[in-house]
Formats: structure tokens, C-alpha cells, sequence
């Protein structure tokens, strides 16, 4: 965006101006159910560098993010294997929203209301920028994928499926 004044102050943007990132705004007309495809054709940029912030949880309802390429789904098997668990589920939206403090389809995961361990698909953390939701629904940001780990508690993990 070429526009100089920020476009929206979400607990996400107040999050990373806090700390100094840098990144780019990117709003968009949302669409209910639309997800990652959308927002990927609505912004011109590749789906598979559009990252989905999932709010799970395991077996003893302890919650969790995953950040998981546009285009891809994730193993929830593969993910609970990988990370100790008996298993991982989505939360209910509900849920979802009260452990992060956003609405579902508007969720980041900078900035949110409980402190959860993050698991980022690890060839996410190899692209050159990513897209991701910046705290509302129709506003993603860009930014490098290399930021993250400096500013969440992010382990790298393998749980892409095709989509």
C-alpha cells in the first residue's frame, strides 16, 4: 500500500508497533467463509503466502496456535505426534475467541489475550513475506516470516496437508 497512515490499531498492530516491525497493511473486502482464497485474489498475492492463525486445542483443552499456509489444511494426527500429545482438535469459535480476544476469521497471532505456544508449518518460516491476519476480519499484514520467531514463542513443525 503506498498510503503512509496506518489503516487500522488492533491489539496486533499495537503488539508489533510496540516492538518495532516493520510491516505493510493490507485490507480487503472480507467475505464470511471465504478464507485464505479471497483474501489471496483480493490482495494479488500467492495463497501460499497467505498464513491461517488456527486456535486448537489438546486432549486436556490447553490451547494452542497453529499458523498453517493458506493452501494447505493440517494433520492434526501428524501435529499431535510431533508435539507430545494424544490430540489436537480445532476449538469451537467460541472458544477460539475467547482464548485469543479476536473474532474467528480476524484472528492474529500477535497481540492476543492468552499467551499459547505457537507451532508455524516450517516452510512458512522459509518464504520471503507473508501475509497474515493483523486483528480484524478483511486486514491482513505483511511481513517477514523471519520476525516471528523473535517475537513469539514459535516452534517449527511438519503437519501441511494438501488442500
Amino acid at each position: 500500500m503506498a498510503k503512509k497512515e496506518h489503516v487500522s490499531e488492533t491489539p496486533a498492530t499495537h503488539f508489533l508497533r510496540g516492538r518495532g516491525i516493520v510491516f505493510s497493511e493490507h485490507p480487503y473486502p472480507y467475505q464470511e467463509h471465504g478464507g485464505t482464497a479471497v483474501s489471496a485474489r483480493e490482495l494479488g498475492v500467492d495463497e501460499h503466502h497467505v498464513v491461517k492463525t488456527l486456535i486448537m486445542q489438546d486432549e486436556t483443552a490447553k490451547p494452542l496456535i497453529v499458523l498453517m499456509h493458506g493452501d494447505r489444511k493440517v494433520s492434526t494426527r501428524n501435529l499431535a505426534r510431533q508435539i507430545d500429545c494424544k490430540s489436537i482438535e480445532p476449538c469451537k469459535p467460541e472458544v477460539a475467541s475467547r482464548h485469543s480476544g479476536y473474532l474467528v476469521g480476524g484472528t492474529s497471532p500477535f497481540g492476543t489475550k492468552k499467551a499459547m505456544p505457537v507451532y508455524a508449518e516450517q516452510s512458512i518460516l522459509a518464504l520471503d513475506r507473508i501475509y497474515i491476519n493483523g486483528g480484524r476480519r478483511g486486514y491482513l499484514i505483511g511481513l517477514d516470516p523471519a520476525s516471528l520467531s523473535g517475537l513469539l514463542p514459535v516452534k517449527a513443525v511438519k503437519c501441511a496437508l494438501e488442500e
